[in-house]
């Protein structure tokens, strides 16, 4: 029975959000099982939170490796919550001006936007800013001619590289207009339009299809793996 109520409960509310989207006749069941999944959502939330705070917790209680960092996390998660929680900075909405708590964090004033504007966004920059070293250093490493296929990437991210630059649109600037499509700047856009945007395409539709065929695999009772332990049956 453990098993078996969340695999139904999961086909019935699978093929109910499925057919809300085709059959105006089900509209309304598939917003209760939509509403039931803000429930779940808000709930997998608060278990989260629990989780990210015993995991720290616990590191910090056996002083593991990078404990330190356990604690500065610790911090900030409680910091931000309860600056959220109490919508500290946050004026009131004009329209329930008699309500303190009516205005929201991210208004401008409030201490929520600053920790998002000053804290969270140059923490992401930083952190985009290493991995385009990695991704550098792994372009460095992918980029060797030892075949046709990788001679074909080498001169493809040469052209894009320098197609995007100053350098690039003086090199071949010199190109008369009827041969304006070989300069570099030119030929930079026509890869990225054409050839990147046909391989994303055929990415997405690969994810699709693959999507549709687990989902389908999930809503017949075949892939019962999201359960745990069991695998398919």
């Amino acid at each position: 029975m453990k098993r078996l109520v969340p695999m139904w409960i999961a086909i019935i509310a699978g093929f109910a959000m499925l057919f809300s989207a085709f059959f105006p006749a089900t509209e309304s069941l598939g917003e209760i099982f939509g509403d039931a999944f803000n429930v779940i959502a808000a709930i997998a939330f608060v278990l989260g939170a629990g989780s990210l705070a015993k995991v720290n917790l616990e590191k910090i209680s056996r002083k593991d490796q990078g404990w330190g960092y356990a604690v500065i996390t610790l911090i900030c998660f409680v910091a931000t919550l309860v600056v959220g929680l109490g919508k500290i900075g946050a004026h009131p909405n004009p329209n329930f001006a008699a309500l303190p708590w009516s205005g929201e964090i991210q208004q401008e004033g409030a201490v929520f936007q600053w920790i998002y504007e000053f804290a969270l966004v140059p923490i992401t920059s930083t952190m985009f800013a290493l991995l385009a070293f990695f991704v550098a250093s792994a372009a460095f490493r992918a980029f060797r001619a030892k075949n046709v296929e990788a001679i074909l990437l080498l001169v493809t991210a040469f052209i894009v590289l320098l197609g995007r630059t100053f350098a690039g649109v003086v090199l071949t600037g010199w190109l008369p207009d009827w041969a304006s499509g070989l300069r570099l700047e030119n030929l930079s856009v026509y890869i990225m339009q054409v050839f990147n945007t046909a391989g994303n395409r055929a990415i997405i539709i690969g994810i699709a299809l693959g999507v549709a065929a687990t989902s389908l695999r999930i809503l017949l009772g075949v892939d019962r793996s999201w359960m745990g332990g069991g695998g398919d049956k």
